[in-house]
């Protein structure tokens, strides 16, 4: 596709959560040939497309939690002139807990062409990993950080027939498997993913109690992925 047609069109483009060999052909191509990409970090994706070895960089916006309301009517009155412009995250897919959900609506909503290039995404990495029952899932994303909410959310789960599966930082990591342990019980089967597809990628899985005396006597930096079992499940 040509920098210099005149239909605009938005590209939701996943990149690599971790191993930059993740990035699809698809991806490069794309992000090599749009106007504008609209990311959470202009020095994140600067030093991706440094990285890919595109040279004839695009003009970066920024686009994050903070400024997406007010930014998506003006991206959709680019593309309407014509723009191509690709979203992108910091890792994974756009919009899955992470900006472009009001961005893509406001495309739907004015009829704007949009296409996703599937790729990356951390939850359905983790899940695959976890050896977890996946016929059926929950994604709650990020919970809140208040202890009390966090306690009511596995409450109010505790019974559910399908796997949970939950982001977390290395700031609360400990507090919520304190969390899972107090409310679901010692033995609840978890998984729990860390730095997955870089180099120290570790994946836990096993008893809630089991997962929380390795993961005290281990690295918690990172990102986490939180798999939680439903109740009747064994390994």
């Amino acid at each position: 596709m040509s920098k210099d047609s005149s239909e605009g069109i938005l590209y939701i483009v996943s990149v690599p959560i971790g191993n930059l060999a993740d990035i699809t052909a698809r991806a490069k191509s794309i992000l090599s040939e749009v106007d504008i990409i609209a990311c959470e970090d202009t020095r994140v994706t600067g030093k991706l497309l440094s990285k890919l070895s595109i040279e004839d960089k695009p003009a970066l916006r920024s686009y994050r939690d903070e400024n997406e309301l007010a930014l998506a009517d003006s991206i959709v009155g680019m593309i309407k002139g014509g723009h191509k412009i690709a979203l992108v995250s910091d890792a994974g897919t756009p919009a899955i807990s992470d900006p472009g959900f009001r961005l893509i609506k406001a495309c739907r909503k004015e009829g704007v062409p949009v296409t996703a290039l599937p790729g990356a995404c951390a939850l359905v990495n983790a899940l695959a990993l976890s050896g977890l029952p996946t016929d059926a899932f929950l994604f709650a994303g990020f919970l809140p950080p208040k202890r009390s909410a966090r306690e009511r959310f596995l409450k109010e789960n505790a019974e559910q027939n399908h796997t949970l599966v939950v982001y977390e930082s290395c700031h609360r990591i400990e507090k919520f498997l304190e969390d899972i342990i107090s409310v679901l019980g010692s033995d609840r089967v978890i998984s729990i993913c860390r730095e997955m597809t870089k180099m120290h990628e570790s994946v836990l899985t096993g008893s809630a109690e089991s997962v929380q005396k390795k993961l005290l006597s281990g690295s918690k930096k990172g990102e986490f992925v939180v798999c939680i079992a439903k109740q009747s499940f064994n390994i």
